[in-house]
């Protein structure tokens, strides 16, 4: 297959479609972030897959830089870093002190360390085409990796028999931005491109059969209708009422109050609700 033009109106199509799909899995965080923000706390969430996020959307800029012909990638990785910064700095903010700490770690390993020193050396040591080259590999090897990522959760999905931590919508819509870009970087013949989506389009195919397999399954039932406390509601307009004066006792009102006990009469213990 002939390489096509990046000007060429099926590259821009499907990196154009690219781009939408990975706006839409960009702001997926959303609701999760206004969810911390909304109660002030990160609430036991990790801050590595954003950290990693902006991690890639880094290299992918410096790729696309370097590359000079594969604009749709600088466009998309802009936003993401843009999108994944934000999502860090809110998790730093509301985290507890021990998360800061390592979300803190992690961005100056990663973020700055790692990256800092693939800037570096590549700059360095590789010249022209060759400093591309060496990019996409890195690029190409760290993408696999990410893709490769969801295996753990597809393997708990098969042990568990519950689809809980496997959404379907984010399931197809990396699936469908995998198709999008492996077509833009073959029609570029752009190896770096097509070929960490390869493996992105067939896990992404996979983690949706394995949630049609199981999304019926009873575990999911039972990890949905976890048993709630149950509320006991005392009928406020009889409150119980200790007095502490000593009155005369009838023997005769006794006895009659423990005849009504044996036949049933005055056993009537005070009115409980029990909601769940």
């Amino acid at each position: 297959m002939t390489s096509v033009s990046h000007t060429h109106p099926l590259v821009y199509t499907f990196g154009i479609l690219g781009n939408l799909v990975s706006f839409m899995v960009f702001i997926a965080p959303v609701p999760t972030f206004y969810r911390i923000v909304k109660k002030k706390s990160s609430e036991g969430f990790h801050s590595l897959p954003y950290v990693v996020g902006l991690f890639s959307a880094m290299l992918w800029i410096y790729y696309a830089m370097v590359k000079t012909n594969v604009t749709l990638l600088i466009t998309i990785n802009s936003f993401g870093c843009i999108a994944e910064t934000i999502y860090v700095a809110i998790y730093f903010t509301y985290a507890t002190k021990k998360a800061r700490m390592k979300t803190l770690g992690l961005v100056l390993l990663l973020n700055f360390g790692v990256f800092g020193l693939i800037l570096f050396l590549t700059q360095i040591l590789c010249q022209g085409t060759k400093r591309a080259e060496v990019i996409g590999w890195i690029c190409m090897a760290f993408s696999i990796s990410v893709f490769v990522a969801p295996l753990s959760i597809m393997g708990r999905v098969i042990r568990t028999k519950s689809v809980e931590f496997m959404p379907f919508n984010l399931s197809l819509a990396l699936t469908v931005s995998a198709v999008m870009w492996f077509f833009y970087g073959l029609l570029l013949k752009d190896v770096y491109v097509a070929v960490p989506n390869i493996p992105g389009m067939i896990l992404g195919v996979l983690q949706m059969i394995l949630y049609g397999l199981y999304r019926n399954s009873k575990s999911n039932n039972v990890a949905t209708e976890k048993e709630l406390p149950i509320v006991v509601k005392v009928d406020q307009e009889q409150p119980t009422k200790v007095n502490s004066e000593v009155y005369p006792v009838n023997i005769s009102s006794l006895d009659s109050e423990n005849g009504e006990t044996k036949d049933g009469k005055n056993l009537q213990d005070p009115q409980i609700n029990s909601q769940v």
